[in-house]
């Protein structure tokens, strides 16, 4: 019998610190308003200096291991997708299985930058399907200790948060992902980077400390990239399913910024109401804004059997991705 995987649980996080605009707008010395109009962020969640990576993913995934209810013995395998963990070494998601209490899982990071859930589901889902076990995939950043905040384009946009899903076995055909597309294009690898700590600009004692921090080197080009690889991988998606626009019931896009949801949505044919939006609030995540919108949507109005569901992204890299769910 064919094994698939369903959405059994979800879960969230952020951080209690609010940063508003007026925050950062007053120290940019941007006139009021001048973010919300650019990027549909009203606000964002920084974390508290004595919260570190894991202490985010744990409280996501711990709440989508209580929806879910399954035995946390079960779970085979823990994905993080984060580009802000613990250490540089050694990954963060084994330390995360050990603070969820998950002693028969494997434990692996994933560097995916904003597409890293999207990659990360794939990964899971077909982890589900050969072996049959549980899988927890949880993203999660703190940007905020990553950016410059003297450069516009990214200090204004990034933000903290953790989301999280558990997969689970399905029997049902119509579960799990029915289409899928990833796609990459290092023609534009250096738009969004961290130019120093990797093995191309090693550590110096030395060294400027901006050189460590994340830079956006032309807003306008990873704008255009980015509607471009979503809308290229959204369709081929759809069509590996064998579905239309519209037999999607929810799009539930990363939250990069709110033009670039609209953009997409415009360009694919999909009504916009039907599209997940909690960049108002919550800011740019990266990887977690699509796992963080499943657990707020699903908060707001549970998913219901026979939905399909439209994830997209594209970030650093760059990299992208288009998954369709099903739940049957």
């Amino acid at each position: 019998m064919t094994v698939s995987s369903r959405m059994a649980g979800f879960g969230h996080y952020v951080p209690e610190h609010r940063v508003d605009n007026a925050e950062i707008e007053g120290r940019l010395g941007l006139e009021p308003g001048w973010i919300e109009k650019r990027t549909g962020i009203r606000a964002r969640r920084w974390a508290a200096q004595d919260q570190t990576l894991t202490d985010l993913a744990s409280k996501a995934g711990a709440m989508a291991l209580d929806n879910a209810g399954v035995d946390r013995r079960s779970v085979g395998l823990t994905l993080l997708a984060t580009s802000t963990p613990d250490h540089l070494l050694p990954p963060s998601a084994p330390l995360l299985a050990l603070k969820l209490g998950l002693p028969a899982s494997g434990a692996i990071d994933l560097a995916g930058a904003c597409s890293g859930f999207v990659y990360a589901l794939v990964l899971a889902d077909g982890f589900v399907r050969t072996h049959g076990k549980p899988v927890l995939v949880v993203a999660a950043n703190i940007l905020s200790r990553r950016i410059n905040i003297e450069e516009r384009a990214s200090s204004v946009v990034f933000s903290d948060a953790a989301g999280a899903v558990l997969l689970v076995p399905s029997l049902k055909p119509q579960d799990g992902i029915l289409g899928a597309e990833l796609v990459s294009n290092g023609k534009f690898y250096d738009q969004i980077s961290i130019p120093a700590g990797g093995s191309a600009h090693p550590f110096h004692p030395n060294m400027d400390t901006r050189e460590l921090q994340m830079t956006m080197r032309d807003g306008k080009t990873v704008f255009t990239e980015a509607v471009r690889m979503m809308t290229q991988a959204a369709n081929k998606a759809i069509q590996c399913a064998g579905l239309a626009i519209s037999d999607v019931h929810r799009f539930v896009p990363h939250q990069a910024n709110m033009r670039i949801v609209d953009a997409v949505c415009d360009l694919l044919g999909l009504p916009p109401a039907i599209a997940v939006r909690t960049i108002e609030e919550f800011g740019n995540s990266s990887a977690a804004t699509i796992p963080l919108s499943l657990s707020l949507a699903n908060l707001e109005r549970p998913f219901m059997p026979g939905e399909r569901l439209l994830l997209v992204a594209a970030g650093a890299g760059m990299t992208g991705g288009a998954v369709v769910f099903g739940n049957a």
